[in-house]
């Protein structure tokens, strides 16, 4: 995948961020090393790794799932919002 300034600008849009133009030659530079250790991985043979290789073998500890509400902090949450509607965060649509 080739990361490219049309690319990065797309992600500027849907992430809701400004990147100043001093940054964007350094963001594109990073996101691309990125994106190619990435591919590096699927290169990698996993046909004789067992799917549950774990490094560890002890278990997921697990606990109680239990429901908890609190809502004295929805407001105080909320309060920080730019726009909310019924106890909810209002986001504009994002998908195209």
């Amino acid at each position: 995948m080739q990361v490219d300034d049309v690319l990065l600008s797309r992600l500027e849009k849907l992430s809701f961020l400004k990147i100043s133009e001093d940054k964007r030659e350094e963001i594109v530079s990073q996101l691309s090393e990125i994106v190619n250790f990435v591919e590096n991985l699927s290169l990698l043979d996993t046909q004789n790794v067992d799917e549950k290789f774990a490094m560890s073998n002890d278990s997921t500890f697990l606990r109680e799932d239990t429901a908890f509400c609190d809502t004295s902090i929805n407001e105080s949450i909320l309060k920080n919002a730019p726009l909310s509607s019924d106890n909810f965060f209002v986001v504009p649509k994002i998908i195209e």
